[in-house]
């Protein structure tokens, strides 16, 4: 930060900056803020500016990250709750996203990441469908239980020649 500029006014450029990359959360911003030498106190406040703004809105992001990440990558709640408070979101807030998914979601979901990609095995043999297919389930987030449950029901539904999503 140059002696002669406005620290609200860098602080102001560092948080637009960021935000037309992407939606942020507080925590993201603060560390930006502090990277280019932000003076703690500036940054805060004009962070607390744009919350008033709803520029920078934590719950918002949490409940389209849980949306997007569920849906679009098939991800459990446990990995979305991982990935979110990476990104510095508070456990409530975390809570609160997560409530719209449920059991019966994360299976679907499952079901419907598992049974996509089976379709790309059939020259593999029984054993090594299930692994990979358990494998893919356990970078996601699932339980063991859920994944051996799922890819039973998949590779069954392959082997009756039900092969719709």
């Amino acid at each position: 930060m140059g002696a002669e500029a406005d620290p609200d006014e860098v602080a102001r450029a560092i948080l637009l900056r960021q935000l037309t990359r992407g939606p942020r959360t507080r925590a993201q911003l603060e560390e930006a803020c502090a990277k280019r030498g932000v003076p703690e106190p500036v940054a805060q406040r004009v962070l607390d500016r744009f919350t008033e703004l709803r520029l920078v809105d934590d719950e918002a992001f949490a409940h389209a990250w849980v949306e997007s990440r569920h849906h679009g990558r098939g991800l459990s709640r446990k990995a979305l709750r991982f990935e979110l408070r990476r990104k510095g979101v508070a456990d409530e807030t975390i809570d609160r996203a997560l409530e719209q998914v449920d059991a019966d979601d994360e299976r679907a979901a499952a079901l419907r990441l598992a049974r996509s990609r089976a379709t790309g095995l059939d020259r593999y043999d029984r054993a090594t469908q299930q692994r990979r297919l358990q494998g893919l389930l356990a970078r996601r987030g699932y339980s063991p239980g859920l994944a051996a449950g799922v890819v039973r029901e998949v590779l069954g539904d392959r082997l009756d020649g039900d092969l719709s999503p």
